[in-house]
């Protein structure tokens, strides 16, 4: 398999997720709570593909090296170590606000979806950054 789709079909991926739980927290403003509903589950399922995509392309890629110098070396390990960071606590919080959705408790599931939106937003557009930063720069 050619492995060169996975890096601009992971960074669709999370792009997409992005835009998504942008217009599920629209969504909620808007009380249309089915489509928010929806659309979350959708947010989620791309996250899901993304990283089932992201895990089979370094398992047989391995890693890939920032080959640029200077200040914008800092910049991308700056956002990396932070996204890094941060994506390993989304899925617990998805998890976590979608189990409460699902057992009807919306006052838990908001509370947790107010720190789980920054944060799951910030890993979706810090990973299209990251994958413009390694292979668009």
């Amino acid at each position: 398999m050619d492995l060169t789709v996975f890096p601009p079909l992971n960074a669709g991926l999370n792009a997409t997720s992005g835009l998504l739980i942008v217009l599920g927290l629209i969504l909620i403003k808007q009380r249309a709570w089915t489509a928010h509903a929806i659309t979350m589950c959708f947010a989620l399922l791309t996250s899901t593909l993304f990283l089932i995509s992201y895990l089979y392309y370094h398992a047989h890629h391995g890693v890939t090296v920032f080959g640029h110098h200077g200040w914008i070396r800092l910049i991308y390990f700056a956002i990396l170590i932070s996204h890094t960071i941060l994506a390993t606590i989304v899925p617990p919080l998805a998890m976590m606000s979608l189990y409460q959705a699902l057992r009807s408790n919306f006052q838990k599931h908001s509370r947790i979806a107010r720190i789980t939106f920054p944060i799951w937003l910030y890993v979706s557009v810090t990973g299209v950054v990251i994958y413009w930063m390694l292979y668009r720069i």
